[in-house]
């Protein structure tokens, strides 16, 4: 069964409405990107005549917003422009954009915050807007029904921890290191095998429900080819959080056993192992895939206590589940303390593109 762990939901201090700046950076880094996409391969005026003008778009792991009408509102104007331009062309008139109509499908665990994203929906939205819970590792919307599918900062997520790390007496045994980037090699072949049986799940339901020629847009975190892991700045900060762990063991607030029997099902791909996925599957064609820089170069733009907080704010539901949520606070606490420790180990963090860019087309 998959393991569901949503972002923090609501609008306070710890939420991810509060705490996504950077998903935001490096979903709008991709914005010009996603319009040449279509632009060049999107055919708009053979998906609008069999499907009789509707354009169906989804978004997986769409959390509680804002970046998740920012990301649909860049994608549907896109549609349209190209939509205009191809009747401009091929009918020497305007064409009356007002015709078309779209459904947004707004994908995320059950246990998201839907009634924070549904009350900050904008209210001058040019489409119908729904609801759509599960897991995306499973097929979630009918056959040949998808337009165009979008996913930010989403896949990282695997299904569940790779079996081997709750083994003591397994090789991929982690102890202290709670996730892939900087740990041993078997850690990272687990993670790697997890992270494939992921995408082959993934990739099955998208080609289900994503009609021949539509398209699919990822953006997720990701390790460039020749970078050590640990020198990414999100390693970096997990180092951080992992260093408060083992304070805590220290101190007697923690057991040994806690803490190295947990693991969080994150793992971030390589532009080779995510080629390596498609290409297996075989129904999509790959229009773009490259590793791009978010438009926040300088992570001290952010701050490092801020970014500690989009660490709570994406993965305190898997602390809480494993630790309680008793002593989840006191983890970050310690861990916002080290912010001037952090903010000089950041100076030295590979500063190149560490967001993997992918666009899909279905065969």
């Amino acid at each position: 069964m998959a393991e569901s762990f949503a972002m923090n939901g609501g609008d306070g201090m710890y939420s991810y409405t509060k705490n996504s700046e950077y998903q935001k950076e490096g979903s709008n880094a991709v914005h010009e990107l996603i319009k040449e996409a279509i632009s060049k391969s999107f055919d708009t005026k053979l998906i609008a005549s069999i499907s009789n003008n509707r354009f169906c778009l989804a978004d997986l792991g769409c959390s509680v917003g804002p970046n998740t009408f920012f990301n649909m509102e860049t994608i549907l104007e896109a549609i349209k422009n190209k939509h205009n331009n191809n009747n401009n062309i091929n009918v020497g008139r305007t064409c009356d954009t007002t015709k078309l109509e779209f459904q947004v499908l707004f994908n995320d665990h059950v246990s998201n915050d839907f009634n924070t994203l549904f009350a900050n929906i904008p209210p001058e939205k040019e489409y119908f807007a729904a609801g759509v819970p599960g897991s995306f590792y499973d097929q979630l919307f009918p056959c040949s029904s998808i337009h165009f599918a979008y996913s930010s900062y989403s896949l990282p997520w695997l299904s569940k921890v790779p079996e081997e790390l709750l083994d003591r007496y397994s090789p991929a045994w982690s102890g202290t290191k709670f996730q892939s980037m900087g740990a041993s090699p078997e850690v990272c072949i687990s993670y790697a095998s997890q992270f494939k049986q992921g995408m082959k799940n993934f990739l099955d339901a998208r080609a289900k429900e994503i009609v021949p020629g539509g398209m699919m847009a990822i953006i997720t975190p990701g390790v460039p080819d020749g970078i050590d892991s640990s020198d990414i700045f999100s390693a970096i900060l997990f180092s951080f959080v992992e260093s408060s762990l083992v304070d805590m063991v220290n101190e007697g607030i923690l057991n040994e056993a806690q803490v190295y029997s947990f693991n969080m099902p994150i793992y971030c791909p390589s532009a080779k192992e995510m080629a390596s996925c498609v290409e297996k599957d075989g129904r999509f064609a790959i229009e773009r895939l490259e590793m791009i820089q978010p438009m926040t170069k300088n992570h001290d733009q952010i701050g490092a206590e801020k970014l500690v907080l989009h660490v709570r704010a994406a993965f305190e539901g898997v602390f809480t589940k494993h630790f309680g949520s008793e002593v989840v606070d006191e983890i970050f606490k310690r861990t916002l303390k080290k912010s001037e420790a952090i903010s000089l180990r950041l100076q030295s963090a590979y500063m190149g593109g560490t967001e993997l860019f992918l666009v899909l087309k279905r065969k």
